[in-house]
């Protein structure tokens, strides 16, 4: 972890000097016959480079490089190279990156209200989902972070996360009670095992495979996808989809402003067009995972009372109320949307 981290940190630095070199953010050193400036934009994102969500950026990069005659390129850095989520952001608010893709789950550590997303069965249903990623109020939350220094700019889909087990299936809060559940470093996902009764876990998406091998912890929280690495030490995967918390493409304001207006619709539509297109992309993997994890011996369990979590995970909604009333007014809005 440190020889990974000290990697992160001398790979920032350069960047940093490639970016004093190209002069400032964006890598905006020069104009194009049309009179805009001309950016290189570096793109970091901790996945791997045949991941679904890797391979998108890629064609988007190429779209964005021919919509723009190309007065932007977008350079990525997959496999989390510049180390975690919040590492990205906090390199990209220094200066040296112009773009992440993070969880919205990341994002509530930079502004509260993303929390809303996390909230444990505020989407009704995928459709629910959709809508209110493709409206107004997710374009809201995209300005959430601006004093922070980035925006959002679109969203991708990240499915609906579920639990996984070593040894017990999971068809009603009961069955959780007891068990060492790993979860994010997100106060929302400790509070949704609290009234689940669970025992959260906070530890590193690369811990979990040697956790529930040694027994550390009994299971974790994810899409489906995450069985394509852990599908070995998996006996159940539970549909009870307790959160659908998208992923989200954030850009520097520094360079967003710089942007002639041709160049941010560009960024918008082709932004857009991906989203659109990922919908389904996403889709296809989940299913090819599903597949081959059911080929590995994972059981299927879709007889979930969703009912009873929903009603388990009611105070976490009261509470809301009156700790985090920023957050709850998103999830009025969202909910209403449904």
């Amino acid at each position: 972890m440190r020889i990974k981290k000290f990697l992160a940190g001398m790979l920032c630095a350069a960047l940093l000097c490639s970016l004093a070199a190209c002069g400032g953010p964006g890598g905006v050193g020069e104009t194009n016959a049309d009179g805009e400036k001309v950016f290189h934009l570096r793109l970091a994102h901790n996945l791997a480079e045949d991941h679904a969500v890797h391979i998108a950026m890629t064609a988007w990069a190429e779209a964005v490089k021919e919509k723009s005659n190309g007065s932007i390129t977008i350079q990525i850095f997959p496999n989390g190279t510049l180390g975690s989520e919040t590492d990205c952001i906090t390199i990209m608010r220094a200066g040296g990156l112009d773009m992440t893709k993070v969880s919205a789950a990341t994002l509530g550590n930079f502004k509260n209200e993303w929390n809303a997303l996390s909230v444990p069965y505020v989407f009704n249903d995928k459709d629910h989902y959709y809508n209110v990623m493709d409206g107004e109020i997710a374009q809201d939350m995209y300005q959430l972070t601006a004093d922070a220094g980035f925006i959002g700019l679109t969203w991708l889909d990240s499915g609906s996360r579920s639990f996984y087990t070593a040894k017990t299936p999971i068809r009603t809060p009961a069955d959780l009670k007891g068990l060492k559940i790993r979860t994010m470093d997100s106060q929302m996902a400790i509070d949704m095992m609290n009234a689940l009764g669970g025992s959260a876990q906070v530890m590193g998406y690369s811990e979990i495979y040697t956790g529930m091998q040694q027994g550390n912890v009994d299971g974790a929280e994810n899409n489906v996808t995450a069985l394509r690495d852990h599908s070995d030490v998996t006996q159940y995967y539970c549909f009870d989809e307790h959160t659908r918390i998208p992923d989200i493409i954030v850009l520097s304001k520094t360079v967003w402003d710089q942007m002639s207006d041709n160049q941010k619709q560009i960024l918008k539509d082709t932004a857009a067009d991906m989203t659109d297109g990922y919908k389904q992309a996403w889709k296809d993997f989940e299913d090819e995972v599903l597949e081959a994890a059911v080929n590995n011996g994972v059981e299927l369990i879709r007889d979930v009372d969703m009912a009873a979590f929903q009603s388990a995970c009611q105070p976490i909604y009261e509470k809301l109320k009156t700790s985090d009333p920023g957050v709850y007014s998103y999830v009025e809005r969202i909910q209403n949307a449904g």
